[in-house]
């Protein structure tokens, strides 16, 4: 189970770090240098883009929600038990609508829900059970270089996440226990944000995003025998997105 998780902890690595050099490009950019006073290196010339400005804007993304779960406190009829969770990657799409206040200035609601299983290490190896996670995540954002093709941004927000359909999962052979239920608390939480949108045509763009989510909740194992698990799960995931969007 550990050479899984290893394999599946550098693959988010390695996609989050191909997103996110891709955005850092973007927000380095010379036209992006221009927007703080720095001296830009000349380039060719952009259009202005006639669609950018205050108004609607609505995205279609595939995501993936790659969580780096960690497991705190964790007690079995209250005596510290040594255990940890592992919490599967899922790719999901979302919706997005952003409001822009002005060509720089804008606030992004995005929804979406993602399905995720949820495994027991240590003394509780073996499938604890499955989970559903809506997460709205409301951002503040900046926009930069709204005049030019390449349009990266940064924001910051909360989000409060609402858990539903927990089903318990199975036997756990370490522990020689059987789950019968699985309880997560909904909680709130705090997310970073760094993407950039390409002008292809009329009013369409490419979107690349990241988000980093902080995200906790409290979770409450059942078995037949009568044992309970509570533990401080952090989920924590990254959000990485690809898709397009239109201005309105």
């Amino acid at each position: 189970m550990h050479g899984g998780i290893m394999k599946r902890k550098c693959s988010k690595i390695s996609l989050i770090a191909a997103l996110t050099w891709l955005t850092v490009a973007f927000a380095f950019s010379p036209a992006v240098a221009a927007d703080f006073g720095g001296k830009p290196m000349e380039q060719p010339a952009i259009a202005a883009d006639p669609d950018w400005g205050p108004g609607w804007m609505v995205r279609l993304r595939g995501i993936g929600v790659l969580p780096d779960a960690d497991a705190d406190d964790v007690t079995a009829n209250g005596a510290p038990l040594g255990a940890n969770v592992d919490i599967d990657d899922s790719v999901v799409p979302e919706l997005d609508l952003t409001y822009f206040f002005s060509p720089n200035f804008a606030a992004e609601l995005i929804l979406a829900v993602t399905p995720h299983d949820i495994d027991g290490t240590g003394a509780l190896a073996g499938s604890i059970g499955d989970a559903w996670l809506l997460p709205p995540i409301l951002l503040a954002q900046y926009h930069f270089n709204p005049g030019g093709k390449f349009k990266p941004y940064l924001g910051a927000g909360v989000n409060y996440t609402v858990f539903f359909n927990e089903d318990a999962g199975g036997f756990l052979p370490n522990a020689g226990l059987t789950v019968s239920s699985l309880d997560l608390e909904n909680s709130f939480g705090w997310a970073l944000q760094a993407g950039a949108d390409i002008h292809l045509r009329d009013n369409m763009y490419l979107n690349i995003d990241v988000k980093k989510l902080w995200l906790e909740t409290d979770a409450t194992v059942r078995t037949t025998a009568g044992v309970t698990v509570r533990a401080d799960v952090e989920i924590n995931p990254w959000i990485v997105g690809i898709g397009l969007g239109w201005k309105l």
